[in-house]
């Protein structure tokens, strides 16, 4: 068992550096009232691009913390 929670340990600080790492590339959704009223002046491809890595960059998220919670509660209940 002590061979299984040092996995389950590692694997989950693996899950949470790309946790933090999704998190701190992601932009900002506050973008200013300039930005609210047409304020970028962006093509439709770059601005897709973009929305494109956001959805992904959200997904990893989304998908990294459910693991985090499910490694967790895994340790806690080998302990």
């Amino acid at each position: 068992m002590a061979t299984l929670n040092i996995i389950l340990t590692i694997v989950l600080v693996l899950c949470s550096i790309v946790l933090i790492t999704a998190v701190l590339m992601q932009q900002s959704k506050s973008g200013g009232l300039g930005e609210s009223f047409g304020g970028a002046t962006q093509s439709f491809t770059a601005r897709g691009q973009r929305a494109s890595k956001e959805a992904k960059l959200q997904k990893i998220t989304v998908y990294s913390a459910i693991v985090i919670g499910i490694l967790a509660i895994a340790i806690m209940i080998i302990e």
